[in-house]
């Protein structure tokens, strides 16, 4: 098995498609990437810009260079000695313009009778064998359907007509009768849908990979690019939403002759992935979070809970536990209903429950799980342990929970199979869409993967969790940014000083609360934050933000049903950061006071992501700066040319001043050429101390193993504190050998050397032995 060194994450859209990713390879090679990683790029809806919502999978996307142009790009990556990771979609389909999908195409005109009927995961007793397509504005919309060239038209949406089912005279009501589908309004679909989609996306259609032929057919044009040379790994999307991950990923692995394989899975605390699964390991949002927390202060929480506190006119801050059951129950009773009273359809009747009933413990269940899935019998005690705090939660239904355990726990059952992928959908739109949304003590805390009660870690902690991640998933990804974070990681970097300097962002946010006030503290304090951290950013960009966060945390307003008040403040106070002077000027005066700690914090952790145990990943643009906001913001072009004009000056000798986005270039490129070039000095992982008076604010670690070479990782932490403290002083680090930095070119060692002098240009340095010098 091919396994890369690094990964190099590109966005194909019609926009950049993969002609345009294959001329980035020189730069991509001279950065120091090891493999290509790409966004998916079997078709999909004309105009996606992200890929996901595949409409065929036997072929490359046109709109994204076609067949020819993953070619192209293949044939570039091997000229330069690179590989090619690829995101592949096995859940879900996209169905938002049916022609635009033969197979869902098939499946409306032929109902139960097309050949892609068992592909599609359709509940057709619920619907008199009908699939319901929530479509029509509302259902009093029938009467606006017209029959035109052979087809069924509501305004520019299009679908098939059965044969036999329509003579002239007849009316567009009567031969919408006629159907294998119902045309429903868009409102029923929370809890009248009968078809599993992903997460609430009714333009998203789940289908059944663990059927043989489906999984043959969905999957062809994958296999063709391993037996061609085309593609040497997979990125897995959202395995959770399989009926049998375990199984699929076995597939995979045959199919692809042993190829490497990650999947996009979020491991909560304490969480493994589960022994039989056939990866190397997840995308790495895992380690991001481990990532981000070395560089948040401890010292800060408790003035952060009492800020929270106060913004919530309550007692005390936020209880994230009972916070989360509440916002998973809202989404079970809510947009996955559908999901849930399938679910309580499946139990016999024989058990006595009413489907009522049984959704309300089922939703009660889901919303008491700590982790997205079970993988049966992985996860069992989980599982019985969510039933005991559903119950004690809810007394009134402890019988019905009771009831429900056995047939939970029953892997052959197709309830138990069902739950599985149900629950993690449940988390997802209640967790990451909605909590994170609304715990807002600190930005970088709510991020995908992470666990928001952990405020920060120890450097002790840290290093106990990347031996583990040595020692048990030592080729999962690392990242520090994808097309679905949150908040980007130099956004993430500038909130975290904000741990630092508690009091300070709390007399800011009372200014900005004094000079634009929103009617929800809590939110306030997400904005202001996710507005600092992007700072400087187009208006566009962040009422698009401010919006999508407001509806998100559907607190004050909601998608469904916004509240024009509301949100009229909102979009004043946005407008109000670039067009009230006194708001610019908070805005504008406190970004700056942090800037210079935000910019160590964000080299520092780049380096430690880029060297720790793991293969790194690099998201596209972040070699600089990346201070982008939730997707789309995170997705938007880059500008390579100049990423390449800036790398040339770095190789031509010009060292970039510190705090400058070429000092994060800088460190990216040496990082990830270091690691290709010398794998040798990345393979074990020992913590290192220092002595001294600012020893606590190193963090430092070497990846050799005993008896070899070895890099050395220093990276400052808190740097706030270690200015205000008056900077390292006498602290020093004992290097075993003569040790050059890759970032200055200079020499230390052997012995003690000051972290002032190694730690002076820059607040990061990567340390190799000199030719002749065993560290």
């Amino acid at each position: 098995m091919r396994v890369p060194a690094s990964t190099y994450r590109l966005q194909i859209r019609r926009s950049f498609t993969l002609f345009d990713a294959a001329e980035q390879v020189p730069y991509l090679k001279s950065l120091g990437a090891d493999w290509v990683y790409l966004s998916p790029i079997l078709t999909a809806e004309q105009g996606s810009d992200h890929g996901y919502d595949v409409t065929d999978p036997s072929a490359v996307d046109p709109e994204r260079g076609g067949a020819e142009g993953l070619l192209a790009l293949s044939k570039a990556a091997r000229e330069y000695g690179m590989g090619v990771l690829v995101d592949i979609v096995p859940n879900h389909v996209g169905v938002a313009t049916p022609p635009q999908n033969p197979w869902w195409w098939s499946l409306l005109k032929e109902g139960q009778g097309s050949p892609y009927a068992e592909a599609f995961d359709v509940d057709w007793d619920l619907a008199g064998g009908k699939i319901r397509l929530p479509m029509l504005g509302s259902d009093d919309d029938l009467d606006k359907l017209e029959v035109k060239d052979g087809e069924l038209r509501y305004y520019d949406h299009r679908f098939p007509l059965a044969e036999g089912t329509y003579s002239d005279g007849d009316s567009p009501q009567e031969v919408h009768s006629r159907q294998h589908y119902e045309l429903i309004g868009w409102r029923r679909a929370d809890a009248e849908l009968n078809y599993r989609r992903f997460f609430a996306v009714t333009t998203l259609a789940g289908i059944r990979v663990e059927t043989p032929h489906v999984f043959q057919e969905a999957h062809a044009e994958v296999g063709r690019w391993f037996r061609e040379g085309l593609v040497d790994g997979l990125r897995v999307d959202h395995p959770d939403g399989l009926a049998d991950p375990a199984g699929y990923l076995r597939w995979l692995k045959d199919l692809s002759g042993g190829a490497y394989v990650l999947v996009e899975k979020i491991l909560e605390p304490g969480e493994a992935l589960p022994g039989d699964f056939a990866t190397e390991g997840t995308t790495g949002y895992d380690a991001l979070a481990d990532v981000d927390r070395i560089f948040v202060d401890p010292a800060g929480e408790q003035l952060l809970n009492d800020l929270d506190a106060k913004l919530r006119e309550a007692a005390s801050p936020a209880d994230y536990a009972e916070m989360i059951r509440g916002t998973k129950r809202m989404i079970a009773d809510g947009i996955l209903r559908s999901e849930v009273l399938r679910l309580a359809r499946l139990v016999p009747v024989s058990y006595g429950l009413s489907v009522e009933q049984a959704a309300d413990a089922i939703a009660e269940i889901i919303a008491s799980f700590p982790v997205y899935r079970t993988y049966l019998p992985t996860g069992a005690g989980i599982l019985k342990e969510a039933c005991e705090s559903a119950a004690a939660h809810r007394p009134d239904l402890e019988v019905a929970v009771g009831t429900l355990l056995p047939l939970l726990l029953d892997p052959a059952n197709p309830i138990a199979v069902r739950f599985q992928q149900t629950s993690g959908m449940v988390m997802a739109k209640g967790v990451e869409d909605t909590a994170f949304y609304r715990y807002t003590r600190l930005g970088t805390l709510t991020e995908v993967g992470a666990e928001p009660t952990e405020f920060a870690v120890t450097p002790e902690e840290f290093h106990h969790r990347m031996l583990r991640r040595q020692e048990e998933l030592p080729l999962s990804m690392t990242t520090l940014s994808t097309h679905d974070t949150k908040r980007s990681e130099d956004a993430r970097a500038r909130i975290s000083v904000i741990a630092e300097l508690p009091q300070e962002w709390t007399a800011t946010l009372n200014s900005l609360r004094e000079l634009a006030p929103i009617p929800d503290g809590p939110y306030e304090n997400l904005l202001w934050q996710a507005i600092v951290g992007a700072w400087p950013a187009s208006r566009q960009r962040l009422q698009g933000y401010a919006e999508k966060a407001a509806r998100e945390a559907g607190n004050s307003t909601m998608w469904t049903a916004p509240d024009e008040d509301f949100e009229a403040a909102v979009k004043a106070a946005v407008d109000a950061a670039f067009d009230d002077a006194r708001v610019t000027k908070v805005v504008e005066g406190f970004v700056a006071r942090i800037d210079s700690y935000a910019a160590s914090n964000s080299v520092s952790a780049k380096l430690v992501q880029l060297t720790m145990p793991g293969v790194p990943d690099v998201y596209q643009g972040s070699e600089f700066w990346e201070r982008s906001l939730t997707d789309p913001d995170n997705r938007r072009p880059v500008d390579f040319a100049r990423r390449q004009e800036e790398l040339a000056k770095l190789d031509a000798g010009t060292l970039p001043e510190a705090g400058t986005e070429t000092s994060k270039l800088l460190v990216t490129s040496r990082a990830l050429r270091l690691r290709r070039d010398r794998p040798e000095l990345f393979q074990g992982y020992s913590p290192v101390a220092a002595s001294g008076p600012a020893a606590a604010h190193l963090l430092a670690f070497r990846r050799g193993t005993d008896g070899t070479d070895a890099a050395l990782t220093l990276a400052t932490r808190l740097p706030a504190g270690l200015a205000a403290d008056g900077g390292w002083r006498d602290t020093a680090v004992e290097l075993p050998g003569i040790m050059r930095d890759e970032l200055t070119g200079v020499d230390y060692g052997p012995g003690a050397v000051l972290l002032a002098d190694v730690l002076g240009t820059y607040p990061v340095a990567l340390l190799v032995p000199v030719d002749g010098e065993k560290a």
